[in-house]
C-alpha cells in the first residue's frame, strides 16, 4: 500500500511522524502547494488486509484506507456500508480501535444516484454500519470529511489510535448528526473536530472539513470571497471550545490545512481571504494546500480543513 502524504516545511521535532502532514492521496488536482513534497507513511512497516480494507499499524497508531468501486457494489448505500463494516471490523480486532479521523473521497459526490443524491446515499450507508458496530453515530463521533472526486472509487481513509478523543461542536452550528430530515433521511455521521492525547502531554487538534454553514444552512450562496470568511469563522468558533477543553489555545496560524475549492477560477479569492486570515508569510500560509473538489452540498464552493499540536492534558 502506498500511502502519500506532504512533508511540511518546517516540522517540530518530538511531532509523530504520522502526523507530520496528514493529507491522504485523494486522487484531487492539486491547484497550489507550496514547499510540499511527497513522502511515504509507515516505512519499513507490512501491509495488512481484509476485505476492501489495506491498514498499517506501527503499536500505537493505526493507519488505513478502504476502497470500494460502488458500480460493482448495488451503488452508494451499500458501498460505504461495506467499507465501514470492513473498517470496523479491523479496529475491533485491534489495539488502537478509537477513530480519530476519517478522509470520505468518492466521485459524483452532488450527482443522483437513483433517487437520491450519491452523498445522501453514502450517509446512510456509513451512519447503519456505526449502528451495527455499536459505534456513536451521533454525540463523540469522529472527526470527518467527505468530499467529491472526478474518477476512481470510494475511499475512506481513518487514522486510529488507542485513546480515544474527545469530540468537539461548534456552538455556531447544529451538529452535523443533528441535521433535519431536509438533508436526507439519515445525517451525516462526523463531529466538527476532536481532541486526541497523543502521550507525552501532548494534544492533537483535527478540525473536520469546515464550510459556510451557520445552524444548519448554507449562507452566502455564490459568493466565494463571502463562503472563505464564513468558514475561517467557523474554524475559529471551533478553535475557541477545543481551546476551552484543552485549557491552552491552538492559534490560527500554528494549524496545518488542506483547502478544497470546488472552482479552479476561485483559487485566487479562497487564497487572499485565507492567508489574510493566517498570515500571508505564516508556516500555516506557506505548507497549505489547495486541492479541486466538489463540496458535499452542490451551493458550497469552499471547504478548509486543519490539524495542530498543544502541550496539554485533555479535561473531559
Amino acid at each position: 500500500m502506498t500511502v502519500l502524504h506532504a512533508t511540511r516545511a518546517s516540522t517540530p521535532a518530538d511531532e509523530p511522524p504520522i502526523f507530520r502532514r496528514l493529507r491522504p492521496d485523494a486522487g484531487a488536482l492539486v491547484l497550489a502547494s507550496a514547499g510540499a513534497a511527497p513522502d511515504i507513511w509507515f516505512q519499513d512497516v507490512s501491509t495488512n488486509r481484509h476485505g476492501c480494507v489495506r491498514f498499517v499499524v506501527d503499536g500505537e497508531w493505526l493507519y488505513g484506507c478502504a476502497e470500494v468501486d460502488d458500480d460493482d457494489d448495488a451503488g452508494m448505500q451499500a458501498a460505504a456500508h461495506r467499507a465501514y463494516a470492513d473498517l470496523f471490523h479491523v479496529l475491533a480486532q485491534s489495539s488502537s480501535p478509537h477513530l480519530l479521523r476519517l478522509w470520505n473521497y468518492f466521485p459524483g459526490i452532488n450527482a443522483d444516484g437513483g433517487g437520491a443524491e450519491r452523498y445522501r446515499q453514502f450517509n446512510a450507508g456509513r451512519q447503519q454500519a456505526f449502528i451495527e458496530a455499536h459505534r456513536s453515530a451521533f454525540e463523540g463521533s469522529p472527526a470527518a470529511c467527505a468530499l467529491g472526486t472526478h474518477t476512481g472509487p470510494l475511499r475512506v481513509y481513518f487514522l486510529a489510535g488507542r485513546i480515544p478523543p474527545l469530540a468537539i461542536e461548534n456552538p455556531r452550528q447544529v451538529s452535523a448528526y443533528r441535521y433535519p430530515d431536509a438533508y436526507g433521511p439519515r445525517s451525516p455521521t462526523f463531529s466538527r473536530a476532536a481532541l486526541a492525547d497523543i502521550g507525552a502531554q501532548r494534544t492533537v487538534l483535527f478540525i473536520s472539513g469546515t464550510a459556510s454553514i451557520v445552524g444548519h444552512t448554507t449562507m452566502h450562496v455564490g459568493d466565494v470571497r463571502r463562503q472563505t470568511e464564513e468558514a475561517l469563522t467557523n474554524i475559529a468558533a471551533v478553535r475557541a471550545v477545543a481551546a476551552e477543553r484543552a485549557g491552552v489555545a491552538f492559534p490560527v496560524e500554528s494549524l496545518t490545512y488542506t483547502v478544497y475549492v470546488r472552482r479552479p477560477a476561485d483559487l485566487a479569492v479562497v487564497r487572499e481571504v485565507f492567508e489574510q486570515a493566517v498570515g500571508a508569510h505564516s508556516a500555516a500560509a506557506l505548507d497549505t494546500i489547495y486541492l479541486q473538489a466538489d463540496i458535499c452540498r452542490a451551493d458550497l464552493l469552499v471547504e478548509i480543513e486543519a490539524h495542530g499540536f498543544a502541550s496539554t492534558s485533555i479535561t473531559a
